[in-house]
């Protein structure tokens, strides 16, 4: 499985650097609970479907959230409204899209349109109990943090 995470990796750090022009470190990487709560307020959540399946979640506070829709449309934002919701499901997209590109050797995967969750310690539910979710935590601008979470599992008789 590791040799699916690290195109994940990969894929995250360019995408900040390039749209964003922020450079991320990454954190050690962890299985996590499927009915865990999380600490963040908002997730953007890509599903996968096709020769494997699965889910692609970028989740961050809002503060965070507000400071990346600023970077990327020139605006200032003090809450989080439609640009915010659009910025972090289009960061999420890009990440996704990106990391399909890079799969693709393995996998003929589908990407779905972004949905956001809010809330303070919301919980994502996710396609199974079964599902081995790694999250891979990101540290952004000296203190702040984010999470990119994935669940991945070939359908039977399909991928590597």
């Amino acid at each position: 499985m590791e040799k699916y995470i690290q195109p994940f990796i990969d894929v995250c750090k360019n995408v900040f650097q390039d749209f964003l022009g922020t450079g991320l470190a990454e954190e050690r990487p962890y299985f996590a609970e499927t009915s865990a709560t999380m600490e963040w307020d908002i997730s953007a959540v890509i599903g996968l479907t096709g020769e494997a399946r699965g889910a692609v979640v970028i989740s961050m506070k809002t503060d965070l959230a507000i400071q990346l829709t600023g970077i990327l449309t020139g605006a200032k934002h003090k809450d989080v409204d439609d640009d915010v919701v659009d910025a972090i499901g289009e960061i999420v997209n890009i990440i996704a899209g990106n990391v399909k590109k890079n799969l693709e050797e393995a996998f003929r995967l589908v990407i779905s349109l972004p949905t956001i969750i809010q809330g303070k310690q919301h919980t994502i539910k996710w396609p199974n109990n079964q599902a081995r979710i790694i999250c891979i935590p990101f540290k952004i601008f000296d203190n702040e943090t984010f999470n990119l979470s994935v669940a991945i599992e070939a359908v039977a008789g399909k991928g590597a």
